[in-house]
């Protein structure tokens, strides 16, 4: 299993995987891809992250990597990299893709409006899920083979796209990393086996 290490939190998904019996690689350059089963995309800054994986070569390998139907999952900055469309973004940053989805970047707000909340998600068994948003983006739109994996309400809207899956994708807008609940790791990890 690989977790991009260009910039930030993927020491804490390393930890994560580890915990649910992944064996970790820390993706910096191309050959890091060689024999990896999934990828996880870590959240930090998705301009910063879609720079340096163009500067270091892995941009393009990444989306083949999609396009061959590698395994991936994106948390936070991760889940607007495996967009199709970023709302709010910068052209000259663009996003890996794969996800038919629409993602607005920072919509909850800025790091003072990051919060916690429970949220259900529909393919995880044991109640709700501590989901931590810091800066976090919400899927305004999806296509019609993305599966809403769980919603949060916001003042303006009661039910605010937070998790979704599509195929071997999938994506979080909070940081299942920063809580020591281990199920979403889990049920990527079973993605990975085909397993679910």
């Amino acid at each position: 299993m690989g977790v991009l290490a260009l910039q930030g939190g993927f020491r804490e998904h390393e930890a994560a995987l580890f915990d649910v019996g992944a064996d970790v690689v820390r993706v910096r350059q191309e050959s890091d891809l060689d024999g990896l089963d999934g990828l996880v995309i870590p959240g930090g800054v998705s301009t910063t992250i879609s720079l340096l994986a163009a500067r270091s070569g892995l941009f393009a390998p990444i989306q083949a990597l999609i396009s061959d139907g590698l395994p991936m999952y994106g948390s936070c900055a991760g889940m607007i990299m495996l967009s199709d469309q970023v709302l709010d973004g910068r052209d000259d940053r663009p996003a890996f893709g794969g996800i038919e989805m629409s993602v607005r970047r920072n919509a909850f707000g800025r790091q003072v409006d990051s919060f916690e909340a429970d949220v259900a998600l529909a393919a995880l068994a044991g109640g709700a899920f501590p989901a931590v948003f810091i800066r976090a983006p919400w899927v305004e739109d999806i296509g019609e083979s993305v599966e809403v994996l769980a919603t949060v309400a916001d003042p303006g809207n009661p039910g605010r796209i937070v998790a979704v899956r599509q195929g071997q994708l999938l994506a979080t807008s909070f940081h299942p990393e920063l809580t020591p609940d281990r199920r979403i790791h889990q049920y990527f990890l079973q993605i990975v086996k085909g397993d679910a």
